[in-house]
Parts: C-alpha cells; structure tokens; sequence
C-alpha cells in the first residue's frame, strides 16, 4: 500500500528513490543549454518592454504577479507551446505510486499529452515561486517529484525536462532514468540571460516535437 505524500527536499528524493545529481557535464543537459535563437524586430521591440515593466517589479512580486506579468507574456510571445500532439496545463495535480510511495505534485504549468483534462504522458514541468526569503519549499525538489511522478505515467522512458523560477532567477533541470542535473543560474532581468532562456524553451519545444512525442 502506497504511503502518505509528504513534502520532500533534494536529499530526500535522492537517498529515498536512488537519484544521483551529476555536477559535471551532462550531456542531455548540454546540448539543451547550447540552445540559439534570433528575434525579429518585433520580438526585440517587445523584449525591451517587457523588460522595462518587469526590471523595477519583480524583485516584490507574489505568485500570481510573476505568472501573469511576466511568465505568461514571456511563454506567449516568444514560444507558443501550441500543437495539437500536447497541451499545456496549469496548476494540475498530478500524482502516482513511485516504489510504493505515494507522490503528489501541482506543477504551476505543464506540458503534457493529453485528452481535455486527462493528463496522460507529462514531458516539461515548470514551477515558479515568490520571493526566495518568504519560500521555504525546495524547488528542485518539486520539479524533481514531478518527473518521478511522469517517469511512472509514461508509456517509454524518456528524458524528462523542467525549470522553476524564484523571483527573478531560472534553473533548469533534466532526468534521465537515474540521473539528474540543474543548469547554471539564469537572471531574468539582464537581457542576454532573457535571450538564452527564450533560446532553452524554444530548443525545448524542438526537442519535444521531433524527439519526444509519441505518433
């Protein structure tokens, strides 16, 4: 019988499900993070707004001010996870049995293949959180119970892929089977780092529809 969730740290999922975090280069995690992209005028004239609004804000944002005001427009204008192979899923739960253990997560935004409301095969997992100093949850930790959670519902083992966002700061993650690692710390508000992050999510969106999906 599956035990009760809990609310688990980095080390806890580790020793719990035999994970181990690889610090050297790992290759998934590489290839991901030499991703490039160009903008057009018009996305130029956009990122420079965006950043004009946001520069002065972020850093005394809650939640929901974060979502809207810049990871919604930033998703929207830039990458546009629109197919009709997936969706995109926003404060789903997701739960399963992972070595008898009962896990439970609600990922602020998801990308999955799915009927309607039914979640069926997750591939990307995104969180994003307050302010670091008023959270005392560990987000790798969440994104890491994510994956586990769609390791179980998948029908093949695949790469899983996330990043989670505290303020103004994003991480992101890949685990393959066993192995996981986090990417360097990107800064939100310093445009080059915006246009690398905007690079790893449309490399993302590549990765996921020419590697990812089944037929």
């Amino acid at each position: 019988m599956a035990k009760k969730t809990r609310e688990w740290t980095e080390s806890d999922l580790a020793i719990q499900f035999g994970l181990e975090r690889v610090f050297v280069e790992f290759p998934l995690l590489v290839e991901w993070m030499d991703a490039t992209t160009s903008l057009t005028d018009s996305e130029n004239t956009f990122l420079d707004k965006l950043l004009k609004f946001v520069i002065p804000r972020i850093n005394y944002w809650y939640e929901e001010d974060l979502k809207m005001n810049f990871i919604s427009p930033l998703l929207n204008n830039f990458v546009e996870f629109w197919h009709e192979k997936y969706q995109t899923y926003f404060d789903h739960e997701i739960s399963a049995e992972v070595d008898g253990i009962l896990l439970s997560c609600k990922p602020d935004f998801m990308i999955a293949k799915g009927i309607y409301d039914k979640i069926q095969q997750p591939y990307f997992h995104f969180h994003e959180y307050k302010k670091s100093k008023r959270n005392p949850a560990d987000p790798a930790a969440q994104v890491l119970e994510a994956m586990l959670i769609a390791q179980t519902k998948n029908q093949k083992p695949i790469p899983l892929y996330g990043l989670f966002c505290i303020g103004r700061t994003f991480e992101f993650m890949v685990l393959d089977e066993k192995k996981y690692a986090i990417s360097s710390v990107y800064d939100s508000t310093n445009r080059e780092d915006l246009i690398q992050i905007i690079s790893i999510l449309r490399k993302f969106k590549v990765i996921l529809e020419t590697e990812l999906l089944n037929d």
